[in-house]
């Protein structure tokens, strides 16, 4: 059943503002990740007056990059965390049947090599034990893969290593996307959410935290949120947060960098997800994604500033080389690396255990002032987390109402099931296939559900067909964009997976940006240059020239 979707655009930002500053909420959540996110939507449907502030914009941390799949971590089987891996992998059902258009089932192949991490014997095992805990439906729990058959699939695996595979279901997403839908239903709900608005101190009183002060990146003016708690969901800046609170004597996280490069299917033309052994033991995966495949992840630990999280050359260098020993192809090199993305994981620290061997549990730390953090956990456990922080939270308010997340759609127009979208998106690309390619019309959709039709639609009555440009204006009214890499980035994903179309696209989007909020031309002409460095950067163009100079 649609719901009214409300307005959430900065152009009214200074009004909200004005509210926010005059009341006293029950909480406020500091973070604009995906924790944080559900942390927002589970409070406003427990009744709980909650308000969310980000430092930059929403999922412009870790939330935007991750594997972007949602899965339950069939690697930490070997770890023993059976705990874990039933939870996320049931969660994942949940998160699918909640957001589908958003949440895709996916079928992986993890071919068995010789000396490989899996054998034969202990894949089935895994896998089998995974299905069981994750309550894989029958038809989508694993397929034992003769090397035949493998390599009818998949013609591009070397074969001479190759003994056997299995094909075992995950489910694939675009974490950016969930993370906004997750904030726009906790705003449609009742609650209130701001972007560039990064916390600054704590308001104490009598030696307990009631509230925030903010700056307020637009206008740089001071603002001073209210409120009887306050949750930290900042991620990676989870210490940066508590020392907000008290200068901390030790780190509570070790920081793992987490890389991933983006090839075009022609350079790795693989038709399925695979889940392939790297060269030192670890694994990595290999997803196709629309005209693009992307490959990741490294896992080391970081060395430089949060702020300063890049691909370097020893990380290009790892990817490829996993690549080229995997698969029977032309050796990938730097020049054909089209974009790249670097995430840091916030593990919490354990005394003599590198990245790798770390839990991905989530732990909640309350301070004697009151300050709740989070820290740990992943993408997949978004709800859980949500669900574990609300039931203290409204312990400490005095209230008795339980998490309803589980059974409720995210989307303000939900698909009813898996299904429905299927016939949606193919009823779209007959209807509209003289105007635009079948590839522009599955992204539109997967990215704005069922909305993906008001912007057809707005696209030929006001702007010419120019679909892009329809949904920068979507975006500007109801997902609170203030900068073109806002949209570019995590509203529609070209950075990573279209970095040529954004090439193309950006000026005339930066235009109508500018027009919307009254920039004059210095700021317009900032705006471009960093749109520019971004694209340097994430395309390794520095690297690129670096290597090929020497």
């Amino acid at each position: 059943m649609m719901e009214a979707q409300p307005k959430f655009s900065n152009s009214d930002r200074t009004t909200r503002l004005q509210r926010a500053t005059a009341h006293e909420y029950d909480l406020i959540i500091i973070g604009g990740g995906i924790t944080g996110a559900a942390i927002l939507l589970d409070a406003a449907l427990r009744g709980v007056d909650a308000i969310l502030i980000e430092k930059e914009d929403f999922a412009s941390g870790t939330s935007s990059k991750s594997t972007k799949l949602i899965h339950g971590g069939l690697r930490y089987l070997k770890q023993l965390e059976l705990g874990l891996v039933r939870e996320t992998g049931s969660e994942r059902a949940i998160a699918h049947q909640n957001i589908c258009h958003l949440v895709h089932p996916e079928h992986m192949l993890l071919p068995i090599i010789k000396k490989g991490t899996f054998s034969k014997f202990s894949a089935n095992i895994a896998i089998s034990v995974y299905d069981f805990l994750a309550k894989v439906p029958s038809k989508d729990r694993k397929k034992s893969l003769t090397r035949s058959a493998l390599l009818k699939m998949e013609p591009l695996l070397k074969n001479e290593s190759l003994k056997s595979g299995i094909q075992y279901s995950e489910y694939r997403t675009d974490d950016a996307r969930l993370t906004i839908e997750l904030i726009k239903a906790g705003v449609r709900k009742g609650n209130m959410a701001f972007n560039y608005l990064p916390a600054i101190d704590l308001i104490k009183k009598e030696n307990k935290i009631h509230g925030v002060v903010c700056k307020d990146l637009i206008t740089n003016a001071e603002i001073r949120l209210q409120s009887k708690l306050v949750v930290n969901a900042t991620g990676p800046w989870f210490d940066e947060t508590r020392n907000l609170d008290k200068k901390l004597e030790s780190a509570g996280l070790l920081l793992s960098k987490g890389v991933h490069i983006v090839v075009k299917h022609a350079t790795l033309p693989i038709n399925n997800s695979i889940y392939f052994d790297a060269f030192d033991g670890r694994m990595i995966f290999a997803i196709p994604r629309g005209e693009s495949v992307y490959i990741g992840t490294t896992d080391t630990i970081l060395k430089a500033g949060l702020d300063d999280v890049g691909c370097t050359q020893e990380d290009a260098d790892y990817l490829l080389k996993a690549v080229n020993n995997y698969f029977d192809i032309e050796p990938i090199g730097l020049k054909q690396i089209v974009s790249s993305w670097s995430g840091v994981r916030p593990l919490i620290r354990q005394k003599g255990k590198a990245p790798t061997e770390i839990s991905r549990k989530d732990e909640i730390f309350v301070s004697e002032s009151n300050l709740i953090s989070i820290a740990g956990g992943k993408l997949t456990g978004f709800r859980k987390m949500a669900e574990r922080i609300l039931d203290l939270v409204t312990k400490k308010l005095g209230s008795h109402v339980s998490c309803s997340t589980k059974h409720f759609k995210i989307h303000h127009n939900p698909f009813q099931n898996y299904a429905t979208y299927k016939t949606m998106l193919g009823d779209l690309i007959r209807k509209h296939a003289n105007a635009y390619t079948e590839n522009e019309l599955t992204e539109l959709v997967n990215n704005f559900g069922k909305d993906a039709e008001l912007i057809i639609e707005e696209a030929s009555n006001k702007h010419g067909n120019n679909l892009i440009i329809s949904a920068l204006h979507y975006c500007l009214e109801f997902e609170s964009i203030y900068h073109p890499i806002d949209f570019l980035e995590r509203r529609i994903g070209w950075l990573y997976f279209a970095i040529d179309k954004m090439r193309n696209n950006f000026n005339a989007i930066t235009e109508v940006m500018a027009h919307k909020f009254n920039w004059d031309f210095e700021t317009k002409q900032q705006v471009l240059n960093d749109i520019q460095n971004i694209i340097q950067k994430n395309s390794l163009e520095l690297l690129k020239n670096q290597h090929y100079s020497k």
